[in-house]
C-alpha cells in the first residue's frame, strides 16, 4: 500500500497530515455521505427536474418558464 492510497477524500497529497486533520477530513467525507444518503431516501417524486425552481426564480412547465 502506498502512501496515496491511505490518504482521506481531499487531502493533499504532498502534505503531511496530523492525526487532527485526518481525523476532521475523514469525519467530514462521512458527513457529506450520510448528505448524499439522506437526500436520495428523500427525493421528491413527481417535482420540477433540474435546479430547485423556487431558488431560482423560476417555474417550468411544458417548456414554459413562468417568473413570480
Amino acid at each position: 500500500m502506498s502512501a496515496m492510497d491511505d490518504l482521506p477524500p481531499n487531502a493533499a497529497p504532498d502534505k503531511p497530515l496530523t492525526p487532527a486533520a485526518r481525523r476532521a477530513l475523514e469525519e467530514a467525507a462521512a458527513r457529506h455521505a450520510a448528505a448524499r444518503a439522506e437526500a436520495a431516501r428523500i427525493a421528491e417524486e413527481g417535482g420540477p427536474k433540474g435546479p430547485e425552481p423556487t431558488r431560482f426564480g423560476d417555474w417550468e412547465r411544458k417548456g414554459i418558464a413562468v417568473d413570480f
